[in-house]
């Protein structure tokens, strides 16, 4: 009788447990990148059609842009739509860093002690800073003074010069095309002083002796606001469709 000395198999256990979560998580998200990507499509930026402008606002803008050229075409349009800078004789001169405005020292600008009065200083400084914007918009914008501020420092015995300093970057607010507010700060000189016949010989005879300085009269700050004039025409077709 043989006896069977083989030893018994032991079965392996099966493990039976369940996948955890993130196992699954991680099988799903491999079977989704094996999606088609959808492609995102931009859309192209519409460029808005020009407005023709009409035959008005052409010659509107020509005669703005005349009005800037020079003194004589800024007088003769002074005189059909701002006689009172036509009255004063206020003239306008540029050159390469600065602008200037010079209020000549005239009956009409003088009060009843022989000075320049301060109703016509105040006045022509609005008019002096408003021709400064006006000249570096151009004429396809509106200037309108907001905010007008005089300091009254010493009387005026002579003719005035508006030496105009602008405190924003005039020329980059332009270029953006929309409407801004600019602040102006003017200083207000005496730029010949009155001098009687025994001064100026002194002066004459003595080589060492100094010039007069400009005496500085007053200073004004000034806020003009400079909306397109393409900005009226749309608020008012605006309205007219609301109508």
């Amino acid at each position: 009788m043989s006896t069977d000395t083989t030893p018994p198999v032991q079965d392996t256990p099966v493990d039976t447990a369940k996948p955890e979560e993130s196992d699954v998580k991680v099988q799903d998200q491999d079977q989704d990148t094996g999606s088609t990507p959808e492609v995102e499509t931009k859309a192209k930026p519409t460029k808005e059609p020009k407005v023709k402008r009409t035959l008005f606002e052409r010659l509107e803008a020509w005669i703005s842009k005349l009005s800037t050229r020079n003194n004589f075409w800024n007088r003769v349009c002074s005189m059909i739509w701002l006689p009172y800078a036509f009255r004063s004789g206020i003239k306008m001169s540029q050159d390469e860093n600065t602008y200037r405005a010079t209020l000549p020292f005239r009956r009409f600008n003088k009060n009843w002690y022989s000075a320049m009065a301060g109703a016509a200083l105040l006045g022509n400084s609005e008019i002096a800073g408003g021709n400064y914007v006006f000249s570096v918009c151009g004429g396809d914008y509106t200037v309108v003074c907001k905010h007008l501020e005089y300091k009254f420092l010493r009387p005026c015995h002579g003719p005035a010069e508006y030496r105009m300093t602008p405190l924003e970057d005039i020329h980059a607010l332009v270029a953006t095309g929309e409407e801004f507010n600019i602040t102006i700060r003017m200083d207000v000189v005496q730029v010949l002083v009155p001098m009687s016949e025994k001064k100026l010989a002194q002066e004459v005879d003595d080589p060492n002796a100094k010039p007069a300085k400009p005496k500085r009269v007053g200073r004004c700050t000034a806020t003009f606001h400079v909306t397109p004039k393409a900005h009226h025409k749309a608020k008012k077709l605006r309205g007219t469709k609301k109508a």
